[in-house]
């Protein structure tokens, strides 16, 4: 393939893959078959993330790229290796277990002109069950709260993205399931454009990799974590002011219930607030001095290109 050819891609479609033989080449081939019907240049690139089946030949036999993984790292860094080797214009991002229809694609891109990142949003029902139903309810409102904005479904890895905002905080992402969840809040956080496009997602092939208890707590973790990264104050606010309220509703039941001196615990508690409170006022500067200074790198990295 030469420069030229290379330079003219315009979507990249990324498969992170971890044992799926029995459905890659059938994906495949239904995304080749969407794209060509599109008439839009395209690559297929399935990241075979350590699988010891036959993932990697079903997916080449289909006519897809193969990247593969020397063992098992995880979800997202697969994304991550897919972006990294991504040549178009656009990305695309799917499971390849069958619960991202490739025939949904072309209304991805249809809005990813106006807007920077499209997420497939799972439709009501269409969930594997019904706990993870109500855990992706729960992290959408926490995710909403953290982004002041909609979160219609934080958990999705069905979307489309333009390629240079993939690029820019691919560095960000985390190696495992939560990967969504972290460009999702990357993309609001920086000023980036958002939008949902409603599917129904259906089941999926094969045994799901994710265990509700085990990763639940790990992606409820996660969203805390992502919003002292993105959003402190989102958290240290409320922690600040419940131990704030807490100190003093003790200090004054003591005072006026019990009838006796206010004690040394209310005062601590109302230190510490005030100590929690100050931490999020400096985490939010480092938040948005650190933000600064990736959009001054990134500015810097297109002048040079544009030499």
């Amino acid at each position: 393939m030469t420069h030229l050819q290379e330079e003219a891609i315009s979507v990249s479609v990324i498969m992170p893959a971890y044992e799926e033989e029995q459905a890659i080449g059938k994906i495949v081939e239904r995304v080749r078959k969407v794209m060509e019907q599109l008439g839009l240049s395209h690559e297929i690139i399935v990241v075979n993330d350590g699988s010891k089946d036959q993932t990697a030949q079903m997916a080449l036999a289909a006519g897809a790229r193969v990247c593969t993984h020397p063992y098992n790292m995880g979800n997202g860094a697969a994304v991550k290796t897919g972006i990294r080797h991504a040549k178009g214009d656009s990305i695309v991002l799917m499971d390849a277990d069958g619960q991202h229809p490739p025939e949904e694609i072309p209304r991805l891109l249809e809005k990813l002109g106006p807007y920077d990142l499209v997420v497939g949003a799972r439709s009501t029902g269409t969930q594997a069950s019904m706990h993870r139903s109500f855990a992706n309810a729960v992290y959408n409102q926490l995710a909403s709260y953290v982004s002041d904005r909609k979160i219609e479904d934080l958990t999705s890895g069905f979307r489309a993205v333009k390629t240079p905002i993939a690029k820019e905080f691919v560095n960000l992402l985390p190696n495992t399931f939560s990967y969504p969840t972290t460009l999702t809040l990357a993309v609001i956080r920086t000023g980036y454009s958002l939008v949902y496009v409603p599917f129904a997602a259906p089941a999926r092939e094969g045994k799901s990799k994710i265990k509700i208890f085990r990763d639940g707590a790990r992606f409820f973790l996660i969203i805390l974590k992502i919003a002292t990264l993105f959003a402190p104050l989102k958290i240290f606010l409320p922690a600040s002011l419940l131990m704030f309220l807490t100190g003093l509703g003790y200090g004054l039941f003591k005072i006026f219930v019990l009838h006796t001196r206010y004690g040394p615990t209310s005062a601590m508690l109302m230190t510490i607030a005030v100590v929690v409170f100050l931490m999020g006022l400096i985490s939010e500067q480092v938040t948005q001095l650190r933000f600064d200074h990736m959009g001054r790198v990134i500015s810097s990295e297109k002048a040079d290109d544009g030499d």
